[in-house]
């Protein structure tokens, strides 16, 4: 009796095993093919008008896998309080994401969705423009604005440290200027001092574009100038530098996410090039899901 029992409870405890092996199964099968629906068929955005919002917007459009999906706009605060929670509780979330950006800093184990149809563009570049004048105008800042480059870690850093201290950017920027002599050497070689000769920086009040605008007027006033910073959306900053409203702006990506404000207005500013090499935007998950590309996701049907 003793023995059958045995047997019994032997092959009660391997159907139980098999079961709980199905059901970890079907577990896992969920979680691969049901990110859609774990989202409620939402990316989670930014503010409205954002460049990586108007391309997200395209994005929705082009895939027949967001067909029918909402981008909820807010704010890259309020992005960044949804991220976290994700995070913290190992759940599902999709995000408009970019970088450099303090969240990469954070969680450096985020990935990109994959972009088959080409909507995000690949490596994005940040632009140093000018108001056409300025170089006859204010030869020594159109001088300095000209050979300021700098890395995305460099930007990444600053936002972080903001971000985990809650000290202003503004403030972590003058400390990041003082421990980055040799960068800002190669900024300010060959310009002159100057008596307070003033410089109006049109910007976007996204925090990596509050980085490079804090870096430069610290750099720029070390020198003498007078300057001050407009935050704006994108919109107002292309008009203000093609109107000459504002004498120039650090904070155009390109070659996708600014291309239409850009291209309507290249003719009516001078553009410096690069100041920043290797960003990127697009749809953004945490590593834990095991997701690859944006045609992975399912229709809203």
């Amino acid at each position: 009796m003793k023995r059958f029992s045995l047997v019994i409870g032997l092959i009660a405890a391997l159907v139980l095993a098999g079961c709980g092996d199905s059901s970890f199964e079907q577990k896992n099968d969920s979680n691969e093919t049901g990110y859609s629906k774990a989202v409620n068929y939402t990316i989670t955005g930014i503010e409205p008008g954002a460049g990586i919002t108007v391309t997200t917007e395209k994005a929705i459009e082009a895939y027949d896998s967001l067909h029918g999906w909402t981008l909820e706009q807010s704010s890259t605060a309020a992005m960044a309080i949804e991220l976290d929670k994700a995070m913290k509780a190992r759940k599902p979330i999709i995000i408009t994401g970019w970088n450099p950006h303090w969240t990469f800093a954070k969680y450096p184990d985020m990935k990109y969705l994959e972009d088959p149809k080409g909507i995000y563009g690949g490596v994005e570049e940040i632009r140093t423009l000018a108001r056409k004048g300025l170089q006859e105008d204010k030869p020594e800042a159109y001088k300095i604005l000209d050979q300021f480059h700098w890395e995305v870690e460099d930007m990444e850093e600053i936002m972080y440290e903001s971000n985990e201290t809650g000290e202003d950017i503004a403030e972590v920027a003058k400390k990041w200027v003082a421990n980055n002599s040799d960068k800002v050497k190669e900024w300010t070689e060959g310009i002159n001092d100057v008596d307070g000769v003033k410089i109006e920086l049109v910007s976007t009040p996204w925090d990596s574009e509050r980085a490079s605008a804090s870096v430069l007027k610290e750099v720029m006033e070390q020198k003498g100038f007078q300057v001050s910073i407009t935050p704006v959306d994108v919109a107002v900053m292309f008009e203000s530098i093609a109107g000459g409203d504002g004498d120039a702006t650090l904070a155009a990506w390109l070659p996708i996410t600014h291309k239409d404000f850009y291209d309507s207005y290249k003719d009516d500013f001078d553009d410096l090039g690069a100041n920043l090499e290797g960003a990127k935007i697009g749809l953004v998950v945490p590593a834990y899901m095991d997701i690859d590309s944006i045609e992975d996701l399912e229709p809203n049907e």
